[in-house]
């Protein structure tokens, strides 16, 4: 039986490495789990997560997906309005945005206005987008701009001095939010869209930590407390904003936490990108086990030792607390690690054991990213493969191969 990495080798024999790839076969199957686990939700497509548009429009062609969440507003209007068509025709912008010329590219035009909801989570960036309204160049028919609420959805179980959960908005509580609601609605030039609240905190931390046992078991504790709590409190926002006025929907939710917050009815809709690709954070959950997607293939360019195969470049490490688990992870040939004084280099990584030893120079080994789009930072292309059929299916651009970089 021809085993993975034989396919992969098979069907990128031309290729020079290095280079990314993508399976499509498990792209396919990471998505239908996706679904599965979301209890019925349309699924919005995390933009951050993908970082190809033609990879994003195979996963909104898919059953149960809807949406595209990105996370810069001049993304949001590259995709809304580079081509002839829209990547999607729902784009919600996940963070607040301080970019005063994206803003008044986005009021002039009504096409991108009708498609791009803002975020939002105080006064101070109501007032940025009224001042980009004023300045815009607008037509009496010009539609309003649509804005979302974000929420905070950190445990708080002993008040603020005690925080599980991401640094984002300061809207908390219903009645924080209903007030914030207020100030949109007195600004005739905006439109209430929808609410989100994403609970970082359990979807994006995986509860089975490896090699901590007890950390886990504490761990899951606290994610199954913060989710009875956000759920009551999200339930009880989205009643306050209602009764300010209508939302088109309720947003939450992650890759890791889609089998909780699809139970929500207060949630009309779930977000996810990174499970489409399934990095090797994402192997630390209990709910589910995605297929590794998003692979890069390296180059072995030296033997110093009989156990040591030294491939070319590979410290692409991930964002976030600085951790040994941030580095990518080898993954084909099985049994290699890293060397404990040289990790991941910038130009060059040696890597060890006895898998080492049945590598030559020329050889490839394939790598797993930490996380699923900063992959796509490092690389122009995505070579596309799959694995069910052992066959190559093209390539596709990153966002960087088409000359975009958004942070």
């Amino acid at each position: 039986m021809t085993s993975l990495r034989e396919k992969y080798e098979a069907a990128t024999r031309e290729i020079q490495a290095p280079f990314a790839m993508v399976d499509l076969a498990a792209f396919r199957a990471n998505a239908a789990d996706l679904t599965r686990r979301a209890h019925g939700r349309p699924i919005r497509v995390a933009s951050k997560s993908v970082r190809s548009r033609e990879l994003l429009r195979t996963a909104l062609a898919l059953p149960g997906y809807a949406g595209v969440m990105a996370f810069t507003l001049p993304e949001a209007l590259w995709l809304a309005t580079a081509g002839p068509e829209p990547v999607s025709d729902d784009i919600l912008v996940a963070y607040p945005t301080a970019d005063t010329d994206a803003l008044t590219e986005l009021a002039s035009d009504p096409a991108a206005a009708r498609v791009i909801t803002l975020m939002v989570d105080g006064t101070a960036h109501l007032d940025l987008i009224r001042a980009a309204v004023a300045k815009a160049d607008r037509g009496p028919d010009a539609p309003p701009v649509r804005v979302c609420l974000d929420i905070d959805t950190s445990w708080q179980p002993l008040g603020p001095g005690v925080r599980v959960g991401a640094y984002r908005s300061p809207v908390r509580t219903p009645a924080q939010a209903a007030a914030l609601a207020r100030a949109l609605v007195l600004r005739p030039e905006l439109e209430l869209d929808g609410i989100m609240a994403y609970e970082g905190q359990i979807a994006g931390v995986g509860d089975a930590p490896p090699g901590r046992p007890l950390y886990g078991r504490l761990l899951r504790a606290v994610q199954r407390r913060s989710a009875l709590e956000l759920a009551r409190r999200r339930a009880a926002i989205t009643r306050a904003v209602r009764r300010v006025a209508p939302l088109r929907f309720v947003n939450g939710g992650g890759t890791g936490s889609l089998h909780t917050t699809g139970r929500e009815r207060a949630v009309t809709e779930l977000a996810a990108g990174s499970g489409l690709y399934q990095p090797h954070l994402f192997d630390q959950y209990r709910s589910f086990s995605g297929r590794p997607a998003a692979l890069f293939a390296l180059p072995v360019v030296r033997r110093p030792a009989p156990n040591v195969a030294t491939v070319l470049g590979g410290g692409y490490p991930a964002s976030g607390p600085v951790d040994a688990h941030r580095a990518p992870v080898p993954y084909l040939p099985a049994g290699l690690s890293y060397s404990a004084t040289e990790g991941a280099g910038e130009v060059q990584t040696p890597l060890i054991g006895e898998a080492a030893r049945d590598l030559a120079v020329g050889d490839r080994v394939w790598m797993r990213h930490a996380k699923a789009g900063e992959l796509c930072e490092r690389f122009d292309t995505l070579h596309l493969i799959d694995s069910d059929t052992g066959t190559y299916e093209g390539a596709v651009p990153t966002y960087r191969g088409e000359g975009q970089t958004f942070l």
